[in-house]
């Protein structure tokens, strides 16, 4: 597991007090909502609040791109590593 990966899954923990989940328990490709972590609309706007507030991550919420960018650990991953390039 990378470092930004790890970073991400506490970052979702923590923004989103998840008490009975562990980093571990977090797949890197497992979907975030519905299936996998099971998250839901309200949950996606506690973890984009905390994207923008870490990482500097601004998203528009009616954006199919920002939705492929929900879909897993990696897939934030990958969001987060395209702004630190820019």
């Amino acid at each position: 597991m990378s470092d930004l990966n790890h970073e991400i899954k506490l970052m979702i923990i923590e923004s989103l007090d998840l008490e009975d989940i562990e980093v571990d328990d977090i797949e890197d490709d497992a979907p975030l909502f519905v299936e996998g972590l099971g998250l839901d609309s309200i949950d996606a706007l506690e973890i984009g609040l905390a994207l923008q507030k870490r990482y500097g991550v601004k998203l528009k919420a009616d954006s199919e791109e920002t939705h492929q960018y929900f879909a897993s650990v990696n897939a934030l991953a990958m969001l987060v590593e395209s702004h630190r390039t820019k």
